[in-house]
């Protein structure tokens, strides 16, 4: 990967900056940072915005959390992973396989992290108002950009969809904050409304942002890159696959392609924005919630479904990049080998990787094929598939063709923050097969196995301390 001496001056700053406050973000929640005198030189500036990244890295959001981290809970929430229940798992985030949350238990650390990233987004742009100095502009834009990245995954879970039914738009949404007001007691926007504003910000980032930033920061790429996925979610399909078109980085190569998850890889091969996961600066146990141990004894918490692994063809290369073969308690398992650890290694430690070119390719083939352009759908489809089989399908059209973009973004993203989203905003339920742990389908099925579309529990409650301490907090139905 890149220079990781590069990468660690980043986080340097931020070592006194992640000052843990959650047990008193009950409200919405944030965190101190700034006065007055905080923000006066450029460098200020460049310390602040990446104090700003700092927050993506803590437990709810890209860390290391159980409580509903988004690095395992789309998968967790979804069909792509069975609950492990031979060996000695802890049960990680069994409340969301189970789908029993409720406003004594929900992904409350989520919430309060985006929301101090929020926060202290908002000073950067609040101080920034008063200040004319160097590279301005690209700081303002990097705060716009990660505001609208905390705003996104918080509606996404707490909020419905867009395209998820013809009623989303005018629901409830969440907070959309502009101030860093630690009193605020906001009430929620609606998702019309939060969708809006993620725009506009992402609008002004791609606009302002430069071409590239230091490592472990977003550039031009990342933020094109997202505003495809919300434009995707909103139903906008020319914007989806105008903002696609901005991203320049290739689809990653198949060769190289297994390394990039075990760190190995010396290039980005297909990575927009990561960030490295070093010693001392963060060096977190982020695999954890999929797995502890060796493969010859694995602790797993959840395993790869047998209906998902089944799914990819022997020469799909992202069979040996994201599963691997396990034993626990003299049983085989179907282990995840994302996030498992760098090469021979079994921790957990592996750089964090946020967003990837191929999605830009698959972002323009389902939103060409809604809007019956088959051609340009399958051309932008076979993009990633190319990269991926030895020999890939071609030539599918009509209702094959929108399966096949389904199933290879299911197959490109497994593991990977994006399932239960998708489902959720195609309106489709969650169905999974009623196969065991055991890597031949035995063993112990997840339960339920269905999660009918349109339940509310496609939408997380908010925690019962947010919605007594903050008395404009409206609930989500069914709750």
């Amino acid at each position: 990967m890149k220079n990781i001496f590069i990468k660690s001056l980043i986080f340097v700053f931020t070592i006194g900056f992640l000052t843990s406050c959650e047990d008193k973000l009950d409200q919405i929640p944030f965190d101190e940072f700034g006065t007055e005198n905080a923000f006066v030189s450029a460098s200020d500036f460049e310390n602040g915005i990446r104090g700003v990244y700092a927050n993506l890295v803590s437990g709810g959001l890209y860390g290391s959390s159980d409580n509903g981290s988004i690095l395992t809970a789309a998968d967790v929430l979804s069909d792509n992973v069975t609950l492990a229940t031979v060996g000695n798992g802890r049960l990680t985030k069994r409340y969301l396989h189970e789908y029993t949350y409720n406003v004594n238990i929900t992904m409350s650390t989520m919430y309060s992290n985006a929301y101090s990233l929020i926060f202290r987004a908002n000073q950067i742009l609040q101080f920034a108002e008063a200040f004319d100095g160097q590279n301005k502009a690209n700081i303002v834009a990097e705060a716009k950009a990660l505001r609208a990245l905390a705003h996104f995954h918080v509606v996404t879970f707490w909020g419905k969809i867009p395209t998820q039914s013809a009623d989303a738009n005018s629901g409830l949404g969440v907070a959309y904050l502009f101030e860093a007001d630690p009193n605020v007691e906001p009430a929620r926007n609606t998702v019309g409304e939060v969708y809006g504003f993620i725009v506009d910000d992402l609008t002004d980032a791609a606009r302002d942002i430069n071409e590239s930033n230091p490592d472990a920061r977003m550039g031009k790429d990342a933020v094109n890159l997202l505003l495809s996925r919300v434009y995707l979610y909103m139903g906008q399909w020319q914007n989806s696959i105008n903002a696609a078109n901005q991203v320049s980085t290739p689809v990653a190569e198949r060769d190289g392609f297994v390394g990039i998850w075990d760190d190995s890889t010396v290039s980005d091969n297909g990575l927009i924005f990561s960030i490295e996961n070093v010693n001392p600066i963060l060096n977190i146990q982020i695999g954890t919630a999929w797995n502890q141990g060796v493969p010859q004894a694995l602790i797993a918490e959840y395993v790869a479904s047998k209906e998902l692994v089944d799914l990819y063809k022997e020469d799909d290369i992202r069979k040996e990049a994201y599963i691997f073969d396990a034993t626990t308690s003299g049983n085989d398992l179907k282990a995840i080998r994302k996030l498992f650890g760098r090469e021979g290694e079994n921790d957990g430690v592996v750089d964090y990787k946020i967003f990837r070119a191929s999605e830009a390719s698959l972002n323009r083939a389902e939103a060409h094929f809604r809007l019956n352009q088959s051609a340009q759908a399958l051309a932008a489809l076979n993009e990633v598939r190319t990269e991926r089989y030895l020999n890939p399908a071609d030539g599918e059209s009509g209702n094959a063709l929108l399966s096949a973009i389904k199933l290879e973004r299911r197959l490109e993203f497994a593991f990977e923050y994006q399932r239960f989203l998708d489902i959720k905003r195609y309106g489709e339920s969650v169905q999974r097969e009623a196969f065991g742990d055991i890597a031949d389908g035995s063993g112990t099925p997840s339960v339920p196995l269905l999660l009918e579309a349109g339940s509310f529990r496609f939408q997380m409650p908010l925690g019962q301390r947010t919605l007594d301490t903050n008395p404009n907090a409206q609930q989500n139905p069914g709750y």
